[in-house]
C-alpha cells in the first residue's frame, strides 16, 4: 500500500506573502524609475509623484496630494517646498476654504513634467516588456481590481 502524502500546507514564508511580492515589485519598479529621475531632473521620489499628480490634476492642496499620492504628509509637505524653492511650483491661497493653499506647477514646472512623461513611457515600455499586450491589459485590470478591494482611507492614518 503506497504512504499516504500530507497535506501540503501553506507556505508561511513572507517571500510567499502576495502582498509582500507586491511591495517589493512595487519598490523594485519605482527605484528604477526614481534613479532616471534623479539623473536627468534632480528629483526624488517623492517630488517626481507630486509633479506628476500635479501635471494630471492641476492645482491641489497638500492634504489631497497627500490623499492623492498615498504618502505620508511630511515627505508631500517637504516636496512640495522643494519643488517651491526650485522654481517648479507654486502656492497660491484657496479661495474655496480661504484656509488652505493650492500648489500648482510653473511654466518651468510644466515643462519638465513635458520632459518626464516621455521618459515614463520608455521605462514603462523597456519594464514591461516581460509582457505581452495582453498581460499588460490584465495586470491593469487587476491592479485596479485590487485598489479598489483595499478600500477608502485616509494616508495620515497609515503613519503609525
Amino acid at each position: 500500500m503506497p504512504k499516504r502524502q500530507p497535506a501540503r500546507q501553506p507556505s508561511q514564508r513572507l517571500a510567499d506573502f502576495l502582498p509582500y511580492q507586491l511591495s517589493i515589485a512595487s519598490n523594485a519598479v519605482s527605484t528604477r524609475i526614481a534613479e532616471q529621475y534623479r539623473r536627468r531632473f534632480a528629483l526624488r521620489t517623492t517630488e517626481w509623484r507630486i509633479m506628476a499628480v500635479l501635471g494630471d490634476s492641476g492645482p491641489l492642496t497638500q492634504r489631497q496630494l497627500t490623499q492623492l499620492t498615498l504618502m505620508d504628509k511630511v515627505p508631500v509637505s517637504r516636496a512640495c517646498k522643494e519643488l517651491e524653492q526650485r522654481g517648479l511650483a507654486e502656492r497660491t491661497p484657496n479661495e474655496a476654504d480661504g484656509r488652505s493653499h493650492l500648489l500648482q506647477l510653473t511654466t518651468e514646472g510644466r515643462g519638465v513634467h513635458a520632459g518626464i512623461m516621455p521618459l515614463a513611457k520608455k521605462i514603462e515600455a523597456e519594464l514591461f516588456s516581460v509582457l505581452d499586450e495582453a498581460e499588460r491589459d490584465q495586470l491593469r485590470s487587476m491592479l485596479v481590481r485590487l485598489r479598489e478591494a483595499a478600500g477608502e482611507f485616509d494616508a495620515e492614518s497609515l503613519v503609525g
